[in-house]
């Protein structure tokens, strides 16, 4: 009778240890997601997907791209412009959740078959996660990245600590907020008591490609740099104008987003007259930067346009700064590899804008 007992209490114990053991390995932890849901995940996530326009980058920037087992065909089929695959071709030989692009929902069925721990998505409003979460059985987590104004942009941060809380990576999301604040604070304080020129940044990408007319009053790279921008007075945010309005400002600098430079260079192939009445075409003060708005925000080419610009504006404040060597440190720092000479080949990269040969002039290193 003893030994029956024994055993029996042995048997029980086991048991329990079982349970146990599964309630930690299937335990949950609830987080408050970027648009207010309370979502319960588990406490352990080893595989993940992430949907939506810069969701993938944000999980990159945490080091924990080895979690992710599907993505987007976007991801796959498109090669320019983002830093984050530049760096990581594996992800593009993952599985496929569906389309991606902007407005468009991943695949519930690839989403059930692939299994992850966590749905990491953006730019979904809380019906359609609820609806994608409560038709797959998989937690959704709604990520953020608010509006970029001058890097201090506090929706991406708390999007880094709570995909970084997630996946146990809450030293790396701090270390990724510390580095774009540092650098942030590095530009500000170079230009903080420097006079500047009149600046226009033209060519900017908004729901496609555009040309010369394509601009943003408060432009980021501009507002940390304190630089004077001749679109502020209409606002903030992105503004088609008038071409005849930029002879009338006529900036002694113009910048050139490379996404819509050769709209730029067909349209000056047209209007040859209109460009050359510009000071800043006259004075040969014409340059381009790399597109940051690609699928998202790409916060490093942000800061990397930004030093370049700085080198371009305030030469003595930048003596220091090589920007192509800072573009690597960046790239090297938020995604793993060092990429600039790939996006510089994709696009032209930093540099003089020719207008007579349609090319770009790289400036000396240093």
């Amino acid at each position: 009778m003893k030994v029956k007992v024994f055993l029996s209490i042995i048997v029980l114990l086991v048991l329990m240890s079982g349970c146990l053991q599964s309630q930690s390995v299937k335990g949950t932890v609830t987080v408050k997601d970027l648009i207010g849901r309370e979502v319960k995940v588990p406490s352990n996530v080893e595989r993940i997907v992430a949907a939506g326009p810069g969701a993938l980058r944000i999980i990159v920037y945490l080091n924990a791209s080895d979690k992710i087992v599907g993505v987007e065909d976007f991801e796959k089929l498109h090669k320019y412009g983002r830093p984050y695959i530049l760096a990581h071709p594996e992800l593009k030989e993952l599985p496929s959740i569906g389309p991606g692009g902007p407005g468009k929902l991943p695949n519930l069925e690839a989403l059930v078959n692939l299994k992850p721990d966590v749905i990491f998505m953006t730019y979904v409003d809380a019906k359609t996660a609820q609806d994608i979460q409560e038709k797959t059985g998989i937690p959704v987590v709604v990520l953020s990245y608010g509006q970029l104004t001058a890097f201090e942009d506090e929706e991406l941060f708390k999007s880094l600590e709570l995909a970084g809380k997630i996946l146990g990576k809450e030293k790396r999301a701090q270390e990724a907020i510390n580095f774009i604040k540092s650098l942030q604070e590095d530009l500000s304080k170079r230009t903080e008591n420097t006079k500047s020129p009149s600046v226009y940044v033209g060519g900017l990408g908004y729901k496609g490609a555009h040309g010369i007319e394509s601009t943003r009053a408060k432009y980021p790279p501009f507002v940390v740099l304190h630089a004077k921008n001749v679109v502020d007075e209409l606002g903030e945010g992105h503004k088609f104008i008038d071409k005849e309005k930029l002879l009338e400002w006529d900036p002694e600098y113009i910048f050139i987003d490379e996404g819509g430079l050769s709209l730029v260079l067909d349209d000056y192939k047209k209007n040859p007259k209109f460009y050359e009445s510009l000071k800043a075409v006259k004075n040969e003060n014409v340059y381009g930067v790399l597109p940051y708005n690609y699928y998202a925000t790409n916060i490093g080419t942000a800061l990397a346009d930004a030093y370049f610009i700085g080198k371009v504006l305030y030469p003595e404040s930048f003596k220091d700064v090589d920007p192509i060597k800072m573009a690597n440190d960046i790239y090297e720092f938020l995604v793993g590899k060092p990429v600039y000479e790939t996006l510089a080949e994709q696009f032209g990269g930093f540099g003089r804008i020719n207008f007579s040969t349609g090319s770009i002039e790289p400036l000396s290193s240093g």
